[in-house]
């Protein structure tokens, strides 16, 4: 909060200062998206791509306010990651030894993953909308909720590779991000990638259900946030001191 403060009347504190409460905004979205994951019956565990149509149709049926609180919590709040991952981008395009590209496909990527997220709310929300309906109909739009949700890695993947190829790029003396984050950010782009087969798998660590594809893919994305709150924290901060806007 001392930049805020401190950061008043100086010519490049709007910028300083948007960024700075951009940043803030991922710990706030934080607690609000694992309140809706926590309230959501189908995480505790995942339920399993291997129920039958009655089975599910009965799921939504027992559940069907608290699918529908969680769903539209995460539909109204799950776009609040996004401004503290537009303070990347900002950041990104700070950097030396390479054009602006990675920067733009870098939120190219971000938007189409929002996007992804938003329908799978949607489809959770629809067969949530008529528990009464044949039950064929439901078990069809749980499987596009959960494909939809788990398999479509691929934009979260490029976010990390494009991120990791801009850290590497920046050679000057003192880069805008460690270039550890670089390292991190392509660890994250393989772990996560599996979580594809969601989309073919039914069974085993693959599946929308198991631990590869729901808990090592969601707590990888997790720890990649937490991570570059705190990275982002600080290259703002410096940006702030270069700048002039605070003292160092």
């Amino acid at each position: 909060m001392q930049i805020l403060e401190q950061a008043q009347d100086l010519p490049k504190a709007g910028n300083i200062k948007a960024q700075w409460v951009s940043l803030w905004t991922g710990p706030a979205a934080g607690v609000v998206l694992l309140i809706a994951a926590l309230v959501f019956p189908g995480f505790w565990p995942p339920t399993s791509p291997t129920m039958d149509a009655e089975q599910v149709a009965s799921f939504y049926a027992d559940h069907t306010a608290w699918i529908r609180l969680s769903q539209v919590t995460f539909n109204l709040c799950g776009i609040m990651i996004v401004p503290l991952l537009m303070v990347i981008v900002v950041q990104m395009k700070r950097m030396k030894g390479q054009s602006h590209v990675f920067a733009y496909c870098f939120l190219t990527a971000v938007v189409s993953g929002a996007t992804i997220f938003a329908l799978s709310n949607v489809f959770f929300l629809v067969a949530a909308f008529r528990p009464e309906r044949d039950p064929e109909l439901i078990q069809l739009l749980n499987d596009l909720a959960w494909i939809v949700f788990i398999a479509p890695v691929g934009m979260v993947v490029s976010q990390f590779v494009l991120l990791a190829v801009a850290v590497y790029f920046d050679d000057r003396t003192d880069p805008v991000f460690p270039r550890w984050v670089g390292h991190m950010s392509l660890v994250i782009a393989v772990v996560m990638a599996p979580a594809a087969g969601a989309a073919v798998f039914q069974t085993g660590p693959l599946a929308w259900d198991g631990w590869w594809s729901f808990w090592v893919r969601n707590g990888a994305y997790a720890a990649f946030v937490i991570v570059m709150f705190f990275v982002l924290r600080r290259a703002v901060y410096r940006q702030a001191v270069d700048d002039g806007v605070v003292a160092a």
